[in-house]
């Protein structure tokens, strides 16, 4: 009775493991299949790709009546703009990182571009240039800049319906601090700060 009872308490156990393991082969079928729908390998076509760099800090006009070897700037953010990562439309599966990895690809970039999760504060950036080596002397400008990226995209996967959707990032942040009797920078933001804060008829702020 006993040996009777006993396998009769394994076969109950061995029908138990194969029913749960039919229940779980059901389970990954499913989610292949929504990975399968999701189609992570498709192909991005861009357009409307604008790079620009825009001034967010200034110094106060700096000034040397004596040489020195050393100065420190306050750069202020020069309005409230928060800037902030966007992807108006993440293809399922994708997400928006991988939208912004792909622009970063198709732009050649060596850093990674600004991700989702990423934001510009004025007030947490706010700092000081620090410039520690040189011969000072006569008038100065010191800035802070963002280079903006601004893109369509349209992404094709299998045979679903296209993607469209846009792209608000940033490949990075810089500063700046020069002399304003030196030629102007090939930057907006550098010509607008040696506008602003450099002596009329400087040579930086030449058609600035």
């Amino acid at each position: 009775m006993r040996g009777t009872a006993q396998r009769a308490w394994v076969a109950g156990l061995a029908t138990a493991a194969l029913a749960a393991g039919l229940t779980a082969c059901s389970g990954g079928s499913g989610e292949k299949d929504e990975r399968v729908q999701a189609c992570t390998d498709g192909t991005y076509a861009w357009s409307g790709v604008q790079r620009s760099e825009k001034l967010v800090e200034l110094a106060d006009p700096i000034s040397f009546e004596k040489a020195t070897s050393s100065y420190s700037a306050e750069l202020k953010p020069v309005d409230d703009t928060v800037h902030r990562v966007t992807v108006s439309t993440a293809p399922e599966g994708v997400g928006a990182a991988g939208v912004i990895k792909a622009l970063g690809r198709h732009l050649k970039i060596e850093e990674p571009l600004a991700g989702p999760s990423e934001t510009w504060t004025p007030e947490e950036q706010g700092h000081y240039y620090e410039a520690a080596a040189g011969d000072y002397k006569g008038d100065y400008y010191s800035w802070g800049s963002i280079r903006l990226v601004d893109a369509d995209f349209t992404y094709t996967c299998g045979s679903g319906d296209p993607v469209k959707g846009h792209v608000a990032t940033w490949e990075g942040t810089g500063t700046g601090f020069l002399p304003c009797a030196s030629d102007p920078l090939d930057s907006q933001a550098a010509r607008t700060a040696a506008l602003q804060t450099c002596p009329a008829g400087s040579p930086a702020a030449k058609d600035a």
